[in-house]
């Protein structure tokens, strides 16, 4: 069956630097060149960044009378811009055109073409060499650097090219790294490469075009040859860096292959792995995911939507009132405006006056969190009562995520094979996960602290805020004091066995409204400092920088 003609759109990402974008380009015109006997009309749109965007330019195949328009994503791997991002933006086209078959092509995913070009690129490196025919692959290490996304399947796939590609050239050894998202980074994927010693490492980027991440690999290989120590034979290292895909007529055929699958309805996914579809290790939360872009703009125009406007919290009038009855009946001078604050609220939620004489927040412990709650936007917390308890509005106009690991299958798994509570298992899981960018919430274990802190003790552990506020008998004095005395890390907690989950999440409601006040007055500012240069560039007016007491969220580290 052949297809008939048709329209294609070559769906890009976009790119801040100039130079990609204009291969981007070039590959569209290679493309469009490519199919030039089938009279296929090609066009390129991109999600971010860049215009136009691919829902103009799928409203140019339109307007031009296509009734057929097959979107083929230029992208290597299908991760969440191939999953989510791409559907959602033709998802919404088809809704608005149901008399136009809009079709969505596969990503290239592992293509024989893409290995060929891979050969040939790392060929090009060694031919370049000054060492060029003295080193033998079995001496040299090849250093395979992916994108990496959050989407476990698609940089797996790197793992599946780096091997291939050993085996099928002959390499001594190799090396997966990645230049995005995942870890271990081009620098660490190089330190440990150098460790491996070899003669030789070649460093390959597996990535379409140009652009912000191609140069990072190249500037950090390069430093890294310059930063080599010589052994004691004086010899180093040679670090070569291949070129990355780039425009190539192999990548037209990949994507005119595509094209035609997905025109012909034969356009398929590997869903055997998809985290949206089955469970898969670390990624269970996200069967069943909603399918959405988060990169929609004006479907017309291109334009991204308007910022959302920032408000400081509201309290409702029941709440202002106990507030203001708190603040008559307490003497909390010794503190500050933030701390007051925070102890205030723990009366609240207590009904009871004494609840905060307790308190301990160690030095600087309250303004960490804030802080944090602006640069990393993740919480954690030993059990769901205290996620429950957060302000969700807050938590949404924050962008800030909460996770809680107690119901998590692999915490059943490590709590009966580690003799571990539900709620420490959960610990250790996110200490795995996240690693130091997080704030802990401990609103109902003991055990849960305990283990936090043989973490921070023994294996370095250092959250950028640990609340600790358990309740009960069992262990629950204990366990703050030693939580107490970790002086490693910014620390809340109290004396006694008086807490709970809503105590834990109270304290964090207190840091949620400083946090979202403090974000609000930044983006008031910003819209300030725009409208006074908008001022001055029309009139020629003297600029003057508008300044508050609060820092803006760029200042925060």
């Amino acid at each position: 069956m052949t297809p008939t003609a048709y329209s294609l759109v070559l769906a890009g990402h976009g790119s801040r630097d100039p130079q990609g974008v204009a291969e981007f380009e070039a590959m569209a015109h290679l493309l469009k060149e490519h199919l030039k006997e089938e009279q296929i009309q090609v066009k390129h749109g991109y999600l971010e960044f860049a215009s136009p965007t691919i829902s103009q330019s799928i409203r140019s195949c339109i307007d031009e009378g296509a009734e057929q328009v097959v979107v083929v994503p230029a992208l290597l791997f299908a991760a969440t811009h191939a999953k989510n991002d791409m559907p959602g933006e033709l998802a919404a086209l088809r809704s608005e055109f149901p008399q136009i078959d809009i079709k969505y092509a596969a990503a290239m995913d592992l293509h024989p073409l893409l290995l060929k070009l891979a050969r040939e690129r790392i060929i090009e490196a060694e031919s370049a060499s000054p060492a060029s025919g003295k080193i033998s692959r079995a001496d040299t290490c090849l250093l395979l650097v992916g994108r990496g996304t959050s989407d476990p399947d698609a940089n797996s796939e790197i793992s599946k090219l780096c091997r291939m590609l050993e085996e099928g050239m002959g390499f001594g050894t190799s090396f997966v790294c990645y230049s995005g998202t995942a870890k271990p980074t081009i620098e660490d994927g190089l330190k440990a490469a150098l460790k491996l010693g070899k003669k030789r490492i070649i460093v390959l980027p597996f990535l379409l075009f140009n652009g912000v991440l191609v140069k990072r690999i190249q500037d950090t290989a390069a430093a890294m040859q310059e930063r080599q120590r010589p052994n004691a034979a004086g010899e180093t290292t040679e670090i070569l860096t291949a070129g990355y895909m780039g425009v190539h007529p192999h990548l037209a055929e990949v994507f005119a292959e595509r094209a035609r699958e997905g025109i012909m309805g034969k356009a398929t996914m590997d869903c055997s792995l998809c985290k949206y579809r089955v469970q898969i290790v670390g990624f269970e939360r996200q069967v069943g995911e909603v399918q959405k872009s988060n990169h929609l703009r004006d479907p017309r125009t291109g334009e991204l939507p308007p910022a959302k406007q920032l408000t400081p919290y509201q309290p409702h009038p029941i709440e202002a009132e106990s507030m203001e009855i708190i603040a008559a009946g307490t003497q909390f001078q010794h503190l500050s405006p933030l701390e007051r604050s925070i102890a205030m609220r723990l009366v609240h939620t207590a009904g009871d006056f004494s609840a905060a004489d307790d308190i301990f927040l160690s030095s600087g412990a309250a303004e960490a969190g804030v802080r944090a709650l602006l640069r990393l936007r993740r919480l954690v917390t030993d059990v769901t009562m205290v996620e429950s308890g957060l302000k969700r509005s807050i938590l949404k106009d924050l962008n800030i995520s909460t996770w809680c690991g107690v119901h998590e299958e692999e915490a059943y798994l490590l709590a009966g094979s580690q003799g571990l509570t539900r709620s420490a298992a959960g610990i250790r899981l996110a200490f795995e996960k996240f690693g130091n960018d997080i704030i802990v919430a401990i609103g109902d274990a003991p055990t849960a602290i305990y283990e936090l802190v043989r973490l921070v003790n023994e294996h370095y552990w250092r959250p950028q805020l640990v609340i600790g506020l358990p309740v009960g008998f069992v262990g629950t004095v204990d366990s703050k004091n030693k939580l107490r005395d970790c002086l490693q890390i910014p620390r809340i907690t109290n004396a006694g066995t008086r807490g709970g989950s809503p105590w834990a999440a109270t304290v964090l409601n207190a840091l949620l409204i400083e946090a979202l006040a403090r974000a609000a007055n930044a983006q008031k500012d910003a819209a300030k400092v725009s409208a006074q240069e908008s001022t001055f560039i029309k009139t020629g007016e003297k600029l003057e920088t508008a300044h508050t007491n609060e820092p803006s969220l760029e200042s925060l580290p």
